[in-house]
């Protein structure tokens, strides 16, 4: 499956997601997938300016139901929230329903399966499907650390956080190195990175036991044929409920590290009890962990990616002054100013 080819007509199912917390896959396909978006259904703010809205330069409608979506004629209905436990509410359900008893096909990344679902079975015609983004890859095997033998190199993002902006850093840090004609590859780990580059693992629907032998398999599968495989990170070290940052760590066996984190956020999201401490020792732990205690290759964090979304520009520039100097490191905010500077980073090391 590939959303990013020109020639589909996606409608991305966004209720309460533009203003609310659960639009992550929605905005970030908005804004690097390749396809056409026709619209946008968001009930809570159908009619208004989704450029405005979003900061995203796209023009398409934003409209209050799939049936209104359907007057824009599209191919594809994209869920593109994430709510709690990944459980589609019954609402949006019927949506769904309609959609496909429409003929669209559904690009689906919740935790919840569609496809198996016998009452959307039924209404499925030639040509159309439900792609299930989160299944597990067949022929899985526990990580075993050969990722070390790639000649190439293997960048990891990794954050202080969940949610602080590792896969936006990571595909404009490839689109920076292809602008500059560095063999890249962009590697998924998560749904909305699997929307846009149409492949990858979904590393929150594996198994534990198998999660880091999953990344390297994805990881030795590209690594003889680019010279740089940008691998989009998950989690965090720090935060209590997150499993996915080691395994991605010994999957990749990164050549180096690119730091996320939001800026001037002190404490995990929703767990206020755990700080976030200074970077300097953030990156202390990341390479600490990366080369454990000599088991693996030694690793750096070789830049910062800074997530300033909610600042300024002068607010933005000078947080990103004084990351550079609280951690003599090169930083900025890939999205806002682009990646050429992490990318020099990334080469010199």
């Amino acid at each position: 499956m590939n959303v990013t080819s020109y020639n589909q007509r996606i409608a991305i199912l966004l209720h309460e997601g533009i203003r609310g917390v659960h639009g992550k896959t929605g905005l970030t396909l908005l804004r690097y997938g390749e396809a056409t978006v026709v619209a946008v259904i968001d009930k809570q703010c159908a009619g208004e300016s989704l450029s405005e809205l979003t900061g995203i330069s796209c023009n398409a409608p934003i409209v209050d139901s799939v049936a209104s979506a359907l007057a824009y004629h599209p191919d594809i209905l994209a869920i593109g929230i994430a709510p709690s436990g990944g459980i589609l509410p019954d609402a949006m359900r019927q949506e769904v329903k309609q959609a496909v008893a429409a003929g669209l096909s559904i690009f689906n990344g919740l935790h919840t399966p569609l496809a198996s679902n016998p009452e959307l079975q039924q209404l499925l015609k030639p040509n159309q499907y439900i792609w299930d983004i989160r299944q597990e890859p067949p022929g899985l095997k526990v990580g075993s650390g050969q990722a070390r033998s790639l000649p190439c190199k293997r960048i990891l993002t990794v954050g202080t956080d969940m949610s602080v902006g590792k896969m936006s850093a990571s595909i404009e840090l490839h689109r920076s190195a292809c602008r500059k004609g560095v063999r890249s590859k962009f590697l998924a780990t998560g749904q909305a990175g699997l929307m846009i580059a149409g492949e990858g693992i979904p590393l929150d629907g594996i198994r534990v036991d198998f999660a880091a032998g999953a990344v390297e398999q994805m990881v030795m599968a590209s690594g003889y044929d680019y010279d740089l495989l940008i691998i989009e990170g998950q989690g965090s070290l720090l935060h209590p409920g997150s499993t996915a940052t080691l395994p991605l760590i010994r999957g990749t066996q990164p050549t180096g590290l690119i730091l996320v984190h939001r800026a001037g956020q002190t404490h995990i999201r929703n767990c206020n009890h755990v700080p976030i401490p200074p970077l300097p020792e953030v990156i202390r732990l990341y390479e600490i962990v990366g080369y454990a205690g000599g088991a693996f290759a030694p690793v750096k964090v070789v830049g910062v990616a800074l997530n300033t979304g909610h600042l300024d520009n002068v607010a933005a520039e000078e947080a990103i002054a004084q990351v550079q100097h609280e951690t003599s490191l090169p930083c900025t905010d890939a999205v806002r100013f682009g990646a050429d500077v992490l990318l020099e980073a990334v080469i010199q090391f």
